[in-house]
Order: structure tokens, then sequence, then C-alpha cells
């Protein structure tokens, strides 16, 4: 029966796109600068806890300031990409492909909210080796998304 598999098509599409509410105009710039500004916050810390992690006596208490922040920002991501506010809006680095492959999108961040919560739990502690080992693991996380999902962007 042809009816069964566009059924199943039809289901499969609105579940790729479930949970990615619409937005336009104001609001999708607005959200495309919330993520643009939030993406360049965690890439400082990224760059503060690199800097830690490469001198030669780390500071545990800067290390920790900069995971919170990422873990922080990290739970806001979710909310930084409403269908809409990609580069419709203009040039940003968010790819059309988000939305094309919203489940593994979706997958993706999950996994970095969640290695930069564990992240600031180690780093909470003041094990600067087991810090910078799971730093190893959140830094993947964003790689991951990254090759597939961000467009390069000339500042």
């Amino acid at each position: 029966m042809r009816i069964v598999p566009i059924a199943v098509a039809t289901l499969a599409a609105i579940a790729a796109t479930a949970g990615v509410a619409a937005v336009s105009g104001t609001k999708a710039k607005q959200i495309a600068h919330e993520r643009h500004e939030g993406m360049e916050n965690i890439g400082k810390q990224f760059k503060a806890l690199r800097r830690e992690f490469d001198s030669p006596a780390p500071n545990a208490a800067a290390v920790k300031a900069s995971a919170d922040q990422v873990a922080s920002l990290a739970a806001k991501s979710s909310t930084w990409f409403a269908k809409g506010s990609g580069p419709e809006v203009g040039k940003n680095g968010a790819k059309p492909e988000i939305w094309q492959n919203w489940p593994d999108f979706v997958a993706k961040n999950r996994a970095f909210q969640q290695s930069a919560q564990a992240f600031k739990a180690i780093a909470a502690k003041g094990d600067l080796t087991a810090a910078k080992a799971s730093y190893g693991d959140l830094a993947g996380t964003c790689k991951a998304c990254h090759d597939k999902y961000r467009a390069e962007m000339k500042h």
C-alpha cells in the first residue's frame, strides 16, 4: 500500500523537526546574535583554558571559573538554534545542515552540554590533571559539531 510509506516519511519529517520553533524577522536576528555572542564567549573561555593547561603552573581557580562559564553557556545553547535563525538572516556560522539533520545536531549539542557539565564538576574539585583530560573530551564535542555544522567565519 502506498499510503504507509508516505505516512512513515511524513512522521519521520515531523520527528526530525520536532522541537524546532520557527522564527523570523527581528526575533531570528536576535537569536542569531545571541548564538554568535554565546559561541564567541565559549571560544574565549576555551582560549583561557588552553593558556592555563599549557602553563607550567595552571591556576585551578581560573580553570574553575572558565568551566563554570562554559557549562552555563552550554546549558543555553539549545535556545540558540531556532529554525529561521540560520544563513537566511544574514552571514553567520550556522550551516543549513543544522536544520536538515536536526536529530543529529541535537544529539551533538546534548553531548556538548553533558561534557560541559562533567568538565565543570571535575574542575570544581581542583584536580588539574583530570580537568585537562576532561577539557580534551569537551573540545572533542565542540569539534564534532563544528566540523559538520559550522561555516567558516571571517571577522
